[in-house]
């Protein structure tokens, strides 16, 4: 087997053998795209955030979560390549992984990112024709997001409660919020803490609730409504906002129906 030398999203060369042939992906997007890939056989390991596809997970060896990895276990396995995230994955078990086995990062911010992702991905793991398919699929997807009508509405995105967090900017789920067309509400950088005092001064016009990390549910919906009465409040799929992999494919039509919805809900409003 041949060594080969890839650049990563933060610029590491990483030398592998090419086609690695026992990988250890710990970030759950990326996993559901090595699936998509073919990539079943090579697939050792993943982590228990690594739920699509479904009937896949219950197969794979599991080696912790993607900010607490078993070590050991990965060590037991022997991978010739992990796949990881800058932002997902701890920096320190990162750190130590890198001086044993070659891991390849990826980070990401845009749908541009996500994309050339796919396709380094597809690189390192001898699927080329597989993973340019893949991105020629998504860009036709969301090229076909009709955003007609849109009234660019300020988008508060929480990802967390207790404390509240939501997305910035400089973040994957900003890029997304821009694609459907809304402007993020806050000008702040990255998952800043916020306190319900500053939501309610800020009075956006749309509350986006996530359904992860933090399984945000209708509780919640009646909770923020009454904080601000003036905004819609809805509760978001978080894949479809988060996942930089394969799962952006279903993404486009989830995010088309949504800006539709907020539309239709807008232009009653005006009407009355």
């Amino acid at each position: 087997m041949q060594k080969r030398t890839f650049t990563d999203q933060i610029q590491r060369e990483v030398e592998i053998s090419f086609p690695p042939k026992r990988i250890i992906s710990i970030v759950p997007s990326q996993t559901e795209l090595l699936f998509s890939l073919d990539l079943d056989i090579e697939i050792i390991g993943i982590t228990k955030f690594c739920v699509h596809p479904a009937e896949k997970f219950k197969m794979v060896t599991k080696v912790g979560g993607t900010k607490k990895l078993n070590l050991d276990k990965i060590r037991e396995l022997k991978p010739d390549l992990i796949i990881a995230n800058k932002e997902e994955n701890n920096q320190e078990e990162i750190e130590i992984l890198m001086k044993e086995f070659p891991v390849w990062m990826s980070d990401i911010y845009t749908l541009n990112d996500a994309l050339k992702m796919i396709l380094q991905v597809g690189a390192i793991s001898d699927k080329v024709n597989e993973s340019e398919n893949l991105v020629s699929k998504i860009k036709r997807k969301f090229e076909n997001i009709n955003l007609s009508g849109n009234s660019f509405q300020k988008v508060a995105y929480f990802i967390w409660k207790d404390p509240y967090m939501i997305a910035g900017k400089h973040t994957f789920i900003d890029d997304i919020i821009k694609i459907c067309g809304f402007s993020n509400a806050f000008d702040l950088e990255r998952y800043p803490e916020i306190s319900l005092e500053v939501l309610k001064e800020t009075n956006p016009d749309l509350i986006f609730l996530s359904s992860e990390p933090y399984p945000f549910k209708e509780r919640h919906v009646e909770e923020f409504q009454k904080i601000c009465p003036q905004s819609k409040v809805v509760i978001v799929d978080g894949e479809m906002f988060s996942w930089y992999g394969s799962r952006l494919l279903k993404a486009a039509a989830y995010l088309q129906v949504l800006v539709n919805e907020v539309n239709t809900d807008f232009a009653k409003i005006k009407s009355k």
